[in-house]
């Protein structure tokens, strides 16, 4: 199968299958008569694993690494739960910053619906925000 019809019978783009030629994670048979690359089963199968994890949001280089595994003839399974753990952990770290950050922002907004316009002085741009907001550990003050 050539790269478009790899590419319409994954649902993706010859540019995908392309990208992930360059980078090596599948890899064509080059006919020796007529120079056409040709991807097989096996490719179709690998490329329908790298698809389903960048969807799961693996970064190319987690792919790497479990494909490297996988290569190996090693279960990936143990450093794909690794992974999702780590992003797991990142994500909740993101989450309560999150909510950290919206509730400085009701309490802003709350604050300010009381305070009146002001224009800029060549010391202040912003008096709601520069008058009022102050963060443990800023020396920018």
């Amino acid at each position: 199968m050539r790269v478009t019809e790899l590419a319409n019978t994954m649902n993706t783009t010859a540019d995908t299958v392309r990208y992930y030629t360059r980078i090596g994670l599948i890899s064509p048979v080059k006919n020796p008569e007529n120079g056409y690359k040709t991807y097989g089963q096996a490719v179709q199968q690998r490329l329908k694993f790298i698809l389903s994890a960048r969807q799961l949001g693996f970064s190319v280089d987690e792919i790497k690494d479990i494909l490297v595994e996988a290569d190996k003839g090693h279960t990936a399974c143990p450093l794909v739960r690794e992974i999702v753990q780590h992003r797991l952990e990142e994500t909740e770290k993101q989450f309560q910053a999150a909510l950290l950050l919206r509730e400085k922002l009701r309490n802003a907004i709350s604050e300010w619906q009381s305070k009146p316009d002001k224009v800029p002085t060549g010391h202040m741009i912003c008096h709601l925000i520069e008058g009022n907001v102050h963060h443990k550990g800023d020396n920018n003050e």
